[in-house]
């Protein structure tokens, strides 16, 4: 996890969020480590028991109004409780002013006050979708990473095997290459991001040739930033002891930062067309998410054939179905 000091927030999104800094700027050395944000309205006024400190703390015009039409010497007394706390940061909204006594006390405890004149809800969303990012666990995963008729496919398999050569094939079709070589995969709201490698750019190494440049070579939709990772392919040599999947009924995950994503392990032999079979893929996990399971369907079809043909397995089939729901 990458650390964010208050400082750092300020000069990243200093023109973004058009941030001022209201108390002493020495305060701004304070360390963020929670992605998530926080309205104080409680704690201001005096009800402490359950206060996220460790949050950015943001005061909109409400709690601006709620300060202002405080008694002084309650609101000084408010304050100062809730100023002990580790606080990273208060940053007000609007270009609202906070009164004197409030400077005065961040200053005081060291905490960091900055303004912003976005409105509240405006600031609360850009912050949110910064801070998931900037917080996100992150791993590496060799494999390449390719946006197939809008599917996300992370191709995964030994060295050599043919990953970037598959992808090169996919791009010469018309689909999208996202990154090759070392894919940086991001965890944000519960799905997994693919990046493009920032030190390779849209470079890729085809053994026997070396370096190409995708952008250069296909053009700029040809190329994506980054993408969600949906499905997984694994590219494995074909054996001929090894028993594979003929049907498609028993789903299969690999986990990668704790979110499970489909993954079809595919054998490759010469003359096999593993780019034709990789859009496949693609289409049947878009009927299958769209509600259309094709060997599921087909299972029950056979099931429905069969049981014309003996009544007495549908009445076994039946009562199964009965006992498993009890």
């Amino acid at each position: 996890m990458k650390e964010l000091t208050i400082r750092k927030l300020y000069e990243l999104k200093k023109k973004e969020y058009i941030l001022t800094v209201l108390s002493s700027v020495s305060n701004l050395e304070h360390k963020l480590d929670n992605p998530e944000l926080n309205r104080p309205g409680l704690a201001l006024s005096g009800y402490i028991e359950r206060f996220s400190y460790n949050r950015l703390q943001i005061l909109g015009e409400t709690e601006v109004n709620y300060l202002q039409y405080m008694n002084p010497s309650k609101r000084y007394d408010n304050i100062k409780n809730i100023m002990q706390f580790d606080i990273p940061a208060f940053i007000v909204t609007k270009g609202l002013t906070l009164s004197e006594d409030f400077i005065f006390l961040a200053n005081e405890y060291g905490v960091s006050v900055l303004q912003s004149r976005l409105p509240t809800n405006d600031l609360l969303h850009k912050l949110d979708d910064f801070l998931c990012t900037w917080f996100a666990p992150i791993k590496t995963i060799h494999g390449t990473l390719v946006d197939v008729f809008g599917v996300g496919i992370l191709i995964t398999g030994k060295s050599g095997i043919g990953k970037s050569e598959c992808a090169l094939d996919l791009i010469e079709r018309g689909h999208r290459f996202i990154a090759d070589d070392m894919v940086k995969i991001r965890k944000k709201s519960g799905v997994l991001i693919g990046e493009t490698n920032k030190q390779l750019g849209y470079l890729m190494e085809i053994r026997g040739i070396g370096l190409i440049d995708i952008e250069k070579m296909f053009g700029i939709e040809a190329i994506g930033i980054e993408k969600r990772i949906e499905t997984q392919v694994e590219l494995i040599p074909w054996r001929r002891d090894m028993d594979y999947e003929r049907i498609g009924l028993k789903d299969k995950y690999n986990t990668i930062l704790d979110v499970d994503i489909p993954i079809t392990y595919l054998p490759i032999s010469p003359g096999k067309n593993i780019t034709v079979i990789i859009e496949v893929i693609a289409m049947n996990y878009m009927l299958k998410i769209s509600g259309h399971n094709i060997a599921q369907a087909f299972q029950e079809k056979l099931q429905q054939r069969i049981s014309k043909k003996n009544p007495l397995v549908s009445l076994h089939s039946k009562s199964e179905n009965d006992l498993s729901s009890n």
